[in-house]
């Protein structure tokens, strides 16, 4: 296993997708997978939908019965970071409310610093990306099913944080963030089937979550590195979901809610603000709390 990045994702790894020897580089200046010569360019706007139970939300996963929220904890020396006191019950909600922002269940877990979620199999799929890392499984009564790293982490290492995840024909998707890649993993094998390398830029080299629309693109948030809302410039890329290709890039419109959760419902993409941004002062968003679908202008 005392394989470098270029070697694990280019030999030792049979059937992973779309990945090729882009991983040798790791700056986020770097852009990554197959893509067109030039990528086409759009704007799209948020529309505000209800507010989360009181709390940071910082995910999102859809369900037959509305939608399931991720509540993040900050604690430790993410805590501090953040000027917050530590929480005194370090377990994290997962909240179903339906789409009025009523609150149809509640779901605690042992997810820490949830920085995304999904839901399948009759679970909650929590993204941990605070020590112990990993993904924590849970059943509708609360029990921990599992508590897994995120494939390809180096030996003797935890997989690393993730910033997304979603339930798609029975697979688990992951944002994996320490390798830079959106993974497919069969839940039950806990195997990599599928890379796609996330596409950065310059300008925007931070990203979030990921979800598929109804013709099987995905789309992930992306975001500049700012120090308030007000030098925020959020953003989102639409990839090809059987090539990984990027199809479309798109800027949200001035005054937009700062997406950081991201869903498919309805015909439109679903976000929601946490109320905290790497950077930024806390609550700086005129928006935090509330859900909010994001439309193409």
């Amino acid at each position: 296993m005392g394989l470098n990045k270029r070697e694990l994702l280019g030999a030792g790894i049979a059937g992973l997708a779309g990945i090729g020897s882009a991983m040798a580089q790791t700056t986020a200046t770097v852009t990554y997978g197959p893509q067109k010569p030039s990528v086409s360019h759009g704007m799209v706007k948020t529309t505000r939908l209800f507010q989360s139970p009181p709390g940071f939300v910082n995910a999102l996963a859809v369900a037959p019965e509305g939608l399931w929220l991720g509540q993040q904890k900050l604690s430790g020396k993410a805590a501090q970071s953040y000027h917050l006191p530590d929480p005194a019950d370090l377990r994290e909600a997962a909240w179903l409310v339906d789409w009025n922002g009523k609150l149809l269940k509640t779901v605690m877990t042992n997810s820490r610093n949830t920085s995304g979620m999904a839901y399948g199999d009759g679970c909650v799929w929590m993204m941990a990306n605070q020590e112990p890392q990993g993904v924590f499984q849970h059943d509708m009564s609360g029990k921990e099913i599992s508590h897994r790293q995120i494939p390809l982490g180096l030996p003797g290492q935890d997989g690393g944080g993730s910033h997304g995840a979603q339930w798609r024909d029975g697979k688990l998707w992951i944002v994996a963030n320490r390798p830079r890649l959106m993974l497919r993993v069969d839940p039950k094998t806990w195997t990599p089937e599928v890379a796609i390398p996330i596409y950065v830029t310059p300008d925007k080299p931070r990203w979030h979550d990921m979800t598929f629309d109804a013709d099987g693109n995905i789309w992930m948030v992306t975001g500049n590195d700012s120090k308030s809302y007000k030098e925020g410039t959020p953003g989102l890329v639409k990839y090809d979901g059987k090539t990984g290709q990027v199809l479309m890039t798109y800027d949200f419109a001035p005054g937009s809610c700062d997406p950081h959760g991201l869903e498919f419902h309805n015909g439109s993409l679903i976000s929601c603000d946490a109320g905290i941004h790497p950077g930024w002062p806390n609550y700086d968003s005129p928006s935090h709390g509330w859900i909010f679908k994001i439309e193409v202008v």
